[in-house]
């Protein structure tokens, strides 16, 4: 295994993915560039640019992270296992005193389809409901993929606006990217437009908390770290990289 700190998924990976897998990249990084003020976000030097082999092919994993004023982590990772297997994870963690959802989105595909395509807004809250604006705004887009895919047991951090599909052709791919784009849009909005609320911290942190436990028991995401870098560094990395719940 080699590692080492980078500061944004690299062209040379992403140009190598599934067509979708790249525009999805590029819309997301899009969207946080027009809405919001980026820094930098460190992660430990040796989680950001990783290779290892599994089963005996190469395997790629490229972080970003950045950080905002309403946001503590933004993370984009790409990864490919040798020519048959592509992976897009992204996840916004927001800041405690901003009470926000969790906006997740994860793209699989292997030898040319994308088999998995899902993306949310997961509540952080106590009543575990996302608030007005998404629903009246997000709530009303057509379902029109025909082929829906069954949120798994562990998933009971997702909203009702959970989007879990498969695209079936180039044009449920375009459909879901459009959809990505106005889930992210308005959450983005949302944070920018949010005042602070100091006294939901404790529920803010409760609700991300429950998120990053409940998104640590995905076995595949589990299996495949271990069979490449062992179990210790596949704990490190849900734990650090993935889904931590450090503030």
């Amino acid at each position: 295994m080699t590692s080492s700190s980078g500061p944004s998924p690299s062209q040379s990976l992403r140009a190598q993915q599934h067509p979708m897998i790249r525009q999805l990249a590029d819309t997301i990084e899009g969207i946080w560039q027009q809405h919001l003020t980026l820094e930098p976000y460190q992660l430990p030097e040796d989680l950001g640019y990783i290779e290892g082999r599994l089963e005996g092919e190469r395997l790629v994993i490229e972080n970003a992270c950045y950080q905002t004023p309403q946001f503590r982590k933004l993370h984009l990772e790409l990864a490919r296992v040798g020519q048959t297997l592509d992976i897009l994870h992204c996840v916004m963690f927001p800041r405690l005193d901003y009470p926000l959802p969790m906006f997740g989105c994860d793209l699989v595909g292997g030898r040319g389809q994308i088999s998995a395509a899902i993306v949310d807004l997961s509540p952080t809250s106590r009543d575990r409901k996302l608030s007005a604006p998404y629903i009246t705004t997000l709530g009303s887009l057509p379902a029109s993929f025909s082929q829906p895919r069954d949120i798994p047991t562990w998933g009971d951090i997702f909203s009702e606006i959970c989007l879990f599909v498969r695209p079936a052709d180039g044009a449920e791919e375009q459909e879901f990217v459009a959809r990505v784009a106005a889930y992210l849009t308005l959450h983005c909005q949302q944070a920018v437009a949010m005042a602070p609320a100091p006294d939901r911290q404790e529920e803010t942190l409760e609700g991300q908390q429950r998120y990053c436990s409940q998104q640590r028991q995905n076995d595949k995401t589990r299996r495949v770290l271990e069979k490449a870098f062992g179990p210790d560094w596949a704990e490190r990395y849900m734990t650090t990289v993935l889904f931590d719940a450090a503030v």
